[in-house]
This record gives structure tokens, C-alpha cells and sequence, in this order.
């Protein structure tokens, strides 16, 4: 049998309007402390985020979910976070902000693959 390992997840969600508090998915975090992985991928459906909000910046959203990307990724495209161990910036990036891209509810699973499983996530949970 292979060898799983724990991880956490959190969706990264769009909210045009905070003030309204719709939202929809356009990203995944995944964190694997056993493997010191910690990835996120993004897909920003641009129809429903103009749906929501017609005058929404859809650059502005698209370059805050790129550094999401970024803050994963590590190095320069972390900026602040950039010599922060993999933990540290899951952390970071699953803190509660009032903002158009937040952090969803953490969760955990059981994996034997983190890198596939953003994608399995990313799939299911996003697209």
C-alpha cells in the first residue's frame, strides 16, 4: 500500500462585493507539512465574476489570485514571504481578510501525491 500522508486545503474564493458576501471558487491551496509542500493553483472564470459585478477589475483580481500562486511558489514571487518555510505561508495565505480574494475553511485529507491532489481539487472543486 502506499504511503499517504495528511495535508490541508482551503478554496480561494472570489467576492466581487464584499459587502454582498457572494462569492465563488477560483483556487486552491494545498499544504503537506510531511512533504514541506505547500502549492496553489487558480482558474478565474471571468463570466461569473462580471456576472456578480459587471464593474468588477478583473485585472486586479487576476493579479491577486497570480500571487497567491506566488506566495506558494516561494522566492521572489513571495515577496514578504519569500524566506518563510512552506507552513508559514500556507498560514499566511489561510488567514481571514476582508477582501475581494479571500481564504475559504481549511480541511484535510489523506494523500499520497500533494501535486496531483491541487489539480484532483483544483478539478472538482473550481472548474
Amino acid at each position: 500500500m502506499t504511503k499517504r500522508d495528511v495535508f490541508e486545503y482551503a478554496l480561494v474564493r472570489v467576492v466581487p462585493r464584499v459587502e454582498r458576501g457572494e462569492c465563488f471558487n477560483a483556487g486552491v491551496i494545498v499544504y503537506c507539512r510531511a512533504r514541506s509542500y505547500v502549492a496553489a493553483r487558480t482558474h478565474l472564470d471571468e463570466a461569473k465574476l462580471l456576472a456578480l459585478d459587471p464593474e468588477a477589475d478583473v485585472v486586479g483580481v487576476r493579479a491577486a489570485l497570480q500571487g497567491v500562486e506566488g506566495v506558494c511558489t516561494g522566492g521572489e514571487r513571495a515577496g514578504q514571504a519569500a524566506g518563510d518555510d512552506p507552513g508559514r505561508r500556507f498560514r499566511w495565505l489561510i488567514a481571514p481578510r476582508s477582501t475581494v480574494v479571500q481564504p475559504g475553511p481549511v480541511h484535510t485529507g489523506l494523500t499520497a501525491d500533494p501535486e496531483a491532489e491541487v489539480e484532483r481539487l483544483l478539478d472538482l472543486l473550481v472548474r
